[in-house]
């Protein structure tokens, strides 16, 4: 399977977006990806950054609009396409969710962000609900995908769990940069850290990772310092090589995965045959003492 992974900026303006998604994507299928997959978020500017009330203006139906117009590019295309949408899911009740869109153009399935974060110019916890769809993986035409969101690649536990689910593949629509107040020595920590987690993934599952950053400088107001999205976006393969990895420019990065890697390296690192599940009781509690 070829997939894409599009890293690119964005504009205030959602139509600017989409109609820049669009070229993107098209440019992605004529280079023969079958899989594409953007970044998190990506119909506006990352209104996280604050907290106001008015961003809840920002949020759609799904299904609505942008699955109408992303899912007829899908099945213009003949691809499967993952995109990420600020859910409005009633009245008061809001999610950042990811929607797989078939070759047909139909809604394959959606992940609702499980672990949502709360830090200086990541407000989402403001925003967003955690979601209630637990681990579950999305089963598509190219395989069984196993999306988490950002704050989600932190924690080896989702990893784990769709994995055990039957992902064929780990993807992470993504919304990660830097604080101008950090020096380059922190900027350079907190990239390395980032990138080394989701590396630890694939190895530790022994699956791919795709991870799709933003990239470019955001930011929504002159009184907000901004975020500078660093880009970096990558895909792993089952044993933690690197396949393809993105500078922080804007572009297009494409992977060669062979989803049938995953049952020979099993093979001969049978990691899920040597857990200790006896003895995993304690990974249910907030702590330990």
């Amino acid at each position: 399977m070829k997939l894409a992974l599009i890293q690119q900026t964005f504009f205030k303006e959602k139509e600017k977006n989409i109609d820049k998604l669009t070229k993107n994507i098209r440019d992605c299928a004529k280079a023969g990806a079958e899989l594409v997959i953007l970044s998190e978020l990506h119909n506006s500017l990352y209104f996280c950054q604050t907290e106001e009330v008015k961003n809840f203006d920002l949020a759609e139906e799904i299904p609505g609009n942008s699955t109408q117009i992303f899912g007829d590019l899908a099945k213009e295309l003949g691809i499967v396409l993952v995109i990420s949408l600020f859910e409005k899911r009633a009245k008061g009740l809001y999610h950042n969710t990811a929607v797989v869109l078939e070759k047909d153009g139909s809604i394959a399935g959606i992940y609702r962000k499980m672990h949502i974060p709360d830090d200086p110019a990541f407000y989402e916890k403001f925003y967003f609900t955690q979601g209630d769809l637990g681990f579950q993986t999305i089963k598509t035409s190219v395989g069984n995908l196993g999306i988490l969101i950002c704050w989600d690649q932190w924690f080896p536990e989702a990893a784990r769990l769709m994995a055990m689910n039957g992902a064929d593949i780990l993807i992470y629509p993504t919304a990660i940069g830097w604080d101008i107040n950090d020096d380059f020595e922190e900027k350079q920590r907190q990239l390395d850290a980032w990138i080394a987690v989701q590396r630890g993934h694939a190895v530790a599952n022994n699956l791919p990772v795709a991870a799709c950053n933003r990239t470019g400088w955001e930011s929504l107001d002159q009184s907000h310092n901004g975020i500078d999205f660093w880009g970096n976006s990558f895909v792993f393969g089952a044993q933690g090589e690197i396949l393809a990895q993105a500078n922080e420019t804007e572009q297009n990065i494409f992977a060669e995965i062979d989803l049938k890697r995953t049952e020979e390296v099993r093979k001969i690192w049978p990691f899920f045959r040597d857990r200790r599940i006896d003895a995993f009781e304690d990974l249910t509690k907030r702590w330990t003492n």
